[in-house]
């Protein structure tokens, strides 16, 4: 004999049962959300994470050559002394 799980009640279950029959008002999809809400949402992830990567390995070697550049006139002013 199957037993059934105990009920509880509490706020959640008010607040839940309040939304339940609710109309949610929609919109229309445009633009990038179509792009986004299509099928092929593995080529828009893709897209997102190559942006990122690209970001990182400019940002990566822009602050190599300053401190490269940063360490070089660190080297000419100890040979001054």
């Amino acid at each position: 004999m199957a037993q059934d799980a105990p009920k509880r009640e509490g706020i959640a279950t008010g607040f839940d049962s309040i939304w339940t029959g609710a109309n949610i008002p929609t919109q229309e999809a445009t633009g990038l959300e179509r792009i986004m809400l299509s099928d092929d949402k593995i080529l828009v992830v893709l897209g997102v994470v190559l942006i990122i990567w690209f970001g990182i390995i400019g940002f990566l070697l822009r602050n190599d050559r300053r401190i490269g550049q940063l360490e070089r006139e660190l080297e000419n002013h100890r040979s001054d002394f």
